[in-house]
């Protein structure tokens, strides 16, 4: 952990908060079989097991169940509330990623969850995006209300200075959005139709482990081209972006008070305007997601234009490797660093490559997969690593 003051960057308020408990976030609604539909439709995800009453009748689990990457979407934060606490004057932020352990838990519909949530710690690092910045991850842990423990993230979130950022101008050649002809999406159609067939031959069948070896590639996917529209599905899946829907949480700090600037601050998670005024607290309209789905105000922080969500790039992640793995797979660990924002326009290429195969511990045998995500330019926008549980026999 760092503890300093620079002239650039002031994160002196932070330490106090570390290593203490936060109010726990809670949703108001169960999960419902729409929330899942809907999730899986916002990121881009084609597997009939979380979608097809009949498919997924037919399988394991015998009805629709969530995917493991829905578990983000059962926080009123996405995972990012102890990520982001305490003051660090005239700054924002953006998503630099996300770990995951995932429990024996699996989420189904009927299930709440209660998150809770701790800062974990921060550091100051020098980026060419917007000079001094800091990377400061915390805790969440989703517990079920029957005492299923789901999952533990600990996410990544990138605070700097607005003025800086605006001052390095790092996405100021990416302004206009690239043009895709007819033929090139055609293109992408043929990658997302191979992709779907090899998930879908799968079926109900076993992936077993011994059909598993170093250096074994997965079938590649494409998401995109990204648009406003694409970006506004994403968020509107989450269910905490639904007026009313929050219990507890996220946070009982003030965007002001965490330091974003006066136009950015906003009242997201402000439950009592809520009450008055929502479209005042929803982040599609004002406050510091706005930036996401209008291009004015994503250039006031540095981008240059539209961009998606940092949790949304994670369950692309996790969704990619999951449907390899079929529904007896099931992940264990996944460690994603995000390196560059989606923007409008542009389409995201998934590979991944099987690094090995190991027994993680008595009777629990995994592949792990290393997993990448490009641009249409070959710019990293995310990668990282997923570690996937297969059966023996």
């Amino acid at each position: 952990m760092t503890d300093e003051t620079t002239e650039e960057l002031d994160v002196s308020d932070l330490a106090r908060h570390m290593g203490v408990p936060m109010m726990p976030g809670e949703l108001r609604e169960p999960i419902a079989v729409n929330d899942i539909r809907r999730w899986v439709q916002a990121m881009h995800y084609p597997n009939p097991l979380h979608y097809d009453e009949q498919y997924a009748a037919e399988s394991r689990f015998g009805r629709i169940i969530a995917p493991q990457s829905f578990t983000v979407a059962t926080d009123t934060s996405h995972g990012c509330a102890p990520a982001q606490v305490g003051r660090i004057p005239d700054s924002h932020l953006v998503f630099g990623g996300d770990e995951w352990w995932f429990f024996e838990t699996r989420l189904e519909p009927g299930d709440k969850v209660l998150c809770h949530r701790m800062p974990y710690d921060y550091k100051v690092a020098e980026t060419s995006f917007a000079g001094a910045t800091c990377f400061q991850r915390g805790d969440t842990v989703y517990i079920t209300d029957k005492g299923g423990r789901v999952a533990l993230q600990r996410s990544t979130a990138i605070r700097y200075k607005v003025r800086k950022a605006k001052e390095k101008k790092l996405y100021d050649e990416a302004e206009a959005e690239p043009e895709w002809t007819d033929e090139k999406i055609a293109e992408l159609d043929v990658i997302k139709a191979e992709f779907i067939d090899a998930v879908q031959k799968l079926g109900h069948e076993k992936r077993l482990l011994d059909s598993v070896k170093a250096g074994d590639t997965l079938p590649r996917n494409v998401l995109g081209p990204h648009t406003l529209a694409s970006f506004t599905t994403e968020w509107r899946a989450y269910p905490m972006t639904t007026w009313g829907n929050m219990r507890k949480g996220p946070t009982s700090v003030k965007g002001i008070d965490l330091g974003y600037t006066k136009e950015f601050a906003g009242n997201e998670g402000d439950r009592n305007l809520e009450r008055t005024d929502p479209e005042r607290t929803d982040g599609a309209y004002y406050g510091p997601s706005r930036g996401h789905l209008q291009p004015q105000w994503a250039k006031k922080i540095g981008m240059a234009r539209g961009y998606g969500y940092g949790a949304s790039m994670g369950a692309w992640v996790l969704d990619y490797v999951a449907a390899w793995a079929g529904e007896w797979g099931h992940l264990t660990h996944a460690d994603v660093k995000y390196r560059s924002p989606a923007l409008t326009g542009d389409a995201s290429f998934i590979t991944g490559t099987v690094t090995g195969v190991r027994e993680e511990r008595r009777r629990v045998h995994v592949a792990d997969v290393d997993v990448r995500i490009v641009n249409q330019d070959d710019e990293v926008q995310a990668k990282g690593s997923v570690s996937v549980q297969l059966p023996l026999e």
